[in-house]
């Protein structure tokens, strides 16, 4: 259950104060040759405003949408992981009686809001249940971008629909802001908001003038499918302290690429998404790619996938970018800071204790 948030303190003398994680490769990754920092500062006391909530409230959608909800909504239907993910971090996990399909298969959800596990599900992007969105009565709809195409039959039946596309992190910011004043939880957003841009602004201090190594962000389905400067991916990278070789792609999605292009790339290091359906011995072991130096060098990480995809534009995204740091920079930003940050972002934002030693490289 969400416990609301009358102060937030998530100062530095918490981050040290948390344990270690255990679980660490012991390969050294491209660092730089600035002096040793051990913590990213983050705010040690967030307060919102402790007013009620303001309804009827309108709010502008990813779509441009002026989207005008008359009373704090009882009900909601989240047709969108990251939008799911987003409610229990605002405390409004109670009100979901809806969620997307393959709810199971988000460690977060088990762990922070198991019972929306037995929650109806209203389908996919490509096939959104409609009708069975409809036989819930929710008082507010959130969808993906993609399916503008069915907020004109919902709201036919009066319920009022929200879009939302977090692809950086402005509209990442924006998604929380729309979120926060549609559902009353206008404090728990300001305070999510708070910790990304500290974590934003102390990332960029901290890695000011290291040398930046070259990164290839391997793809869901394959390692030959990546992330191009479209992305919220590749965010990730940059935020980390790393360029990204694929940023002059021009799509908007993963795009496929050939070993002749990755091995032209040539990058430093490789870093696999958590819900990767191949493992890091795959890549290693494909003799196409041997001569590549991240191959050679042993460069190749793959993100922690027991909580949620941060490469992804979800609540906890700056814990991947966070992750990415430590990773290429751990001179200047230690994974055991690192494990301690998330430690302390997961208790203040979604009430529980993780396991650190299942943050590995």
């Amino acid at each position: 259950m969400y416990k609301k948030i009358a102060a937030l303190a998530m100062s530095v003398v918490l981050m040290l104060s948390m344990a270690a994680c255990s679980a660490q490769n012991s390969s050294d990754a491209p660092g730089s040759d600035t002096s040793s920092a051990e913590s990213i500062s983050v705010p040690e006391s967030v307060s919102a405003p402790e007013e009620e909530a303001a309804f009827p409230v309108t709010v502008k959608d990813a779509a441009g949408r002026e989207v005008t909800i008359e009373e704090e909504p009882e009900k909601l239907v989240s047709g969108y992981y990251i939008t799911t993910s987003m409610v229990i971090a605002l405390g409004q996990q109670d009100k979901l009686v809806g969620v997307e399909a393959k709810a199971d298969s988000r460690p977060i959800y088990s762990l922070a809001a198991p019972e929306l596990l037995e929650l109806p599900s209203v389908g996919t992007a490509k096939e959104f249940d409609l009708e069975g969105c409809a036989a819930l009565e929710p008082d507010l709809v959130v969808l993906p971008l993609k399916l503008k195409d069915t907020v004109s039959a919902l709201e036919e039946l009066g319920i009022p629909v929200l879009l939302a596309n977090p692809e950086d992190l402005t509209l990442l910011r924006q998604t929380i802001e729309m979120l926060g004043a549609a559902t009353g939880a206008q404090e728990q957003a300001d305070a999510l908001l708070a910790y990304n841009q500290q974590t934003e602004d102390d990332l960029k201090a901290l890695l000011d003038g290291v040398q930046r190594p070259t990164v290839y962000l391997a793809g869901n389905s394959s390692y030959l499918s990546t992330a191009g400067a479209k992305m919220y991916q590749n965010t990730l990278i940059e935020l980390g302290g790393g360029d990204n070789v694929a940023a002059e792609l021009e799509d908007d999605y993963w795009a496929e690429v050939s070993y002749e292009q990755l091995l032209a790339w040539n990058p430093q290091v490789i870093v696999i998404v958590p819900e990767a359906s191949y493992t890091k011995d795959d890549l290693m072991n494909d003799p196409q790619l041997a001569q590549l130096d991240a191959v050679k060098n042993g460069q190749v990480y793959q993100m922690p996938s027991s909580f949620e995809a941060w490469d992804s534009p979800v609540p906890s995204a700056m814990l991947g970018s966070r992750w990415m740091a430590a990773v290429l920079h751990e001179d200047v930003y230690s994974f055991e800071t690192f494990c301690n940050d998330a430690e302390a972002f997961y208790s203040q934002f979604y009430g529980i204790e993780i396991d650190t030693s299942l943050l590995t490289k």
